[in-house]
């Protein structure tokens, strides 16, 4: 293998690397974000309910 084949297998490694780390990110992201806003929207859901039958 020559060294330009080196340096573009190495380029291509980085890219996959720099790839799957975004989509980590992404993933943990929406891991994290979705339950909360449905733990938001619950709360948020309960509060006027309590507001409209006790008020």
């Amino acid at each position: 293998m020559t060294t330009a084949e080196q340096n573009l297998a190495d380029d291509k490694m980085r890219a996959e690397i720099a790839k799957l780390l975004a989509e980590t990110k992404q993933i943990n992201v929406n891991t994290f974000l979705a339950p909360a806003l449905a733990a938001a929207g619950l709360m948020g859901a309960t509060a006027a309910l309590v507001k409209l039958f006790f008020t």
